[in-house]
């Protein structure tokens, strides 16, 4: 498997993302049985260490588990691999690799995306906020 570590795909190309590497080794471990529903997934700094890549690159494998209901978040105590629920899952065991979750795993995952990207906005607000005001004090 290559890996592409610049963070852009080659037009055409098959290559994968760092980032896209983590959350498929994660969801084969979930959907092979290594990690089972209401199972802790690895920190970031453990995912870190296992694929040599950046805290953004396992962020964003998280963000790509969410999405697709493979992860839920518990605010301060990690995330873990979601527990089937009717609305994805027909429950005769045949689909293997669908998605655990169903619907109230993405729409965790969806306000979990929010709530990172008001945090975000936030957070630049403030640096505009303080670069402006430091700007107008230098120019006076």
């Amino acid at each position: 498997m290559t890996v592409g570590r610049r963070g852009r795909r080659p037009a055409g190309s098959a290559v994968l993302l760092t980032f896209e590497v983590i959350a498929e080794a994660l969801r084969e471990r979930i959907r092979s049985g290594g990690l089972k529903p209401g199972d802790a997934l690895p920190t970031q700094a453990v995912l870190m260490a296992e694929f040599g890549a950046s805290s953004l690159s396992v962020q964003k494998a998280m963000a790509l588990l969410k999405r697709d209901g493979y992860a839920i978040s518990r605010p301060g105590k990690g995330a873990f691999v979601a527990h089937p629920d009717a609305d994805g899952d027909s429950g005769d065991g045949a689909t293997g690799d669908a998605p655990v979750g169903g619907t109230a795993g993405r729409v965790e995952a969806l306000e979990l995306a929010l709530a990172e990207a008001l945090d975000q906005l936030t957070s630049l607000r403030a640096r505009v906020e303080a670069l402006e005001a430091g700007g107008t004090e230098r120019g006076r």
